[in-house]
């Protein structure tokens, strides 16, 4: 549900430093939308200025804004959120305008645009404009290129958007602890000629790693290596939405990349192009296909196909470790391990003990307590049966009938008949 909060007058004029409120001419600030759904929002269509297509954010929005005196004025508001990372497991996070990572802002090239952020964190806070090309003093660096808004305060970014593309927005400031929290999100500039670059389906998402102890809330902000989760737009499989797509549409979905590691990003069934990058966009005559697109640490990138093949096409990082949920890194090896004597042992001693691990990992049909706001390593259920996932793993859903603005979850493929494996029950060779 979105909720709007109004600072109108002399408030919001209070917060604001004289030459910020003398350059950006205000009499008051633009309001400040929220969202407590976790579930994808329709595209936002521009109801003013440049037109373009609007993008679909995986598991969140896109932030309206005002036009005044020709700025495009937006409203972030940093604050802490509470988000649900999939059904069962809440997290105490860090965000903006109610969700972690905040809205996505869309706008276009050669649009001036004017960015209020209010400071409700216990800290001071920045907001650096990833990838963005603006002036040395709108960059967002705390203590280089500008003061730290102090908490309770709100300070204004102006600048001009010169290059369409793919971006970022975090801060920069206590940014080990800040981006830990999920302070991130997604800015797009769309070209100013809506005729370039032109797609029928434009998802966008962005990559975080949290560490959250079972049966907690909040991240453990000082881990840098060893993550549990795994996260989409501070999703996890099951909770990831999926990309319903219809038949023959041109698809592009771009992805951002701030946590503290590579991921191979992989689509089933599908050749894709490479369309954009860090740089920008690639022409289509330079463009290479591939099935796999790996994006580092503070990249970008930007993938297309046409969707030509229905049907539901797992689309996820190919970490195998980053398709699971929270799980324990320090439990041995015990496969081929024969475990029935010890376990017997051990039951007159501890009755519910069970040994786990000698025939695999394989989880998905076991049931077993959990802590308090926990979810399973591996989870999910599909038409066929469990699908031991987690954490970055969604489904592209090729549909035929789709109408064009139908972005609402189509239900499992239904395969046509012949079109599915099936067991085989001939005679087998003597083993």
């Amino acid at each position: 549900m979105v909720s709007r909060r109004n600072f109108l007058g002399g408030s919001g004029a209070a917060l604001l430093g004289a030459a910020l409120v003398s350059k950006a001419g205000a009499a008051s600030l633009p309001e400040a939308p929220t969202m407590a759904n976790a579930t994808m929002q329709p595209p936002l269509a521009p109801p003013n200025g440049r037109p373009y297509t609007p993008v679909a954010t995986l598991n969140g929005w896109s932030l309206p804004w005002r036009m005044k005196n020709g700025w495009k004025e937006f409203h972030l508001i940093a604050e802490p959120v509470v988000r649900e990372m999939a059904p069962g497991m809440n997290a105490n996070l860090w965000g903006y305008n109610g969700q972690a990572p905040g809205p996505t802002i869309e706008a276009v090239e050669g649009d001036k645009v004017r960015i209020f952020v209010t400071n409700k964190l216990p800290e001071h806070t920045t907001v650096h404009w990833h990838g963005m090309l603006l002036p040395s003093g709108m960059d967002g660096v705390g203590g280089l290129t500008q003061p730290h808004i102090p908490p309770g305060k709100t300070f204004v970014y102006e600048f001009e958007l010169e290059k369409h593309g793919t971006f970022m927005y975090h801060p920069h400031a206590d940014e080990m602890v800040q981006m830990a929290m999920g302070m991130m999100g997604t800015f797009i500039v769309h070209p100013k000629d809506p005729s370039v670059m032109q797609v029928d389906r434009d998802f966008v998402f962005i990559m975080s790693a949290y560490d959250i102890d079972p049966g907690s809330f909040t991240p453990r902000v000082n881990e840098m290596t060893d993550f549990n989760m795994w996260t989409w737009n501070s999703r996890v499989f099951p909770g990831i939405d999926p990309l319903p797509v219809r038949a023959g549409d041109r698809v592009r979905i771009r992805f951002g990349n701030l946590t503290m590691t590579n991921h191979p990003i992989h689509l089933h069934g599908y050749h894709f192009e490479v369309a954009g990058t860090d740089g920008g966009w690639i022409p289509p005559a330079a463009r290479w296909p591939e099935v796999t697109a790996d994006v580092a640490v503070g990249q970008m990138r930007a993938i297309e196909f046409t969707a030509n093949r229905p049907g539901d096409w797992a689309f996820h990082c190919h970490k195998s470790h980053h398709t699971m949920n929270a799980m324990g890194h320090s439990v041995p090896n015990l496969i081929g391990v024969p475990q029935k004597d010890l376990a017997k042992r051990i039951n007159k001693l501890v009755p519910d003990y069970m040994a786990m691990g000698s025939t695999g990992g394989a989880m998905g049909e076991m049931e077993m307590p959990l802590p308090d706001n926990t979810l399973p390593m591996m989870t999910g259920t599909g038409p066929f049966g469990p699908l031991e996932m987690g954490g970055m793993f969604s489904v592209v859903k090729v549909r035929d009938g789709l109408g064009r603005k139908d972005y609402r979850d189509p239900g499992w493929f239904k395969h046509p008949k012949g079109t599915v494996a099936y067991e085989y029950t001939g005679e087998l060779p003597d083993s």
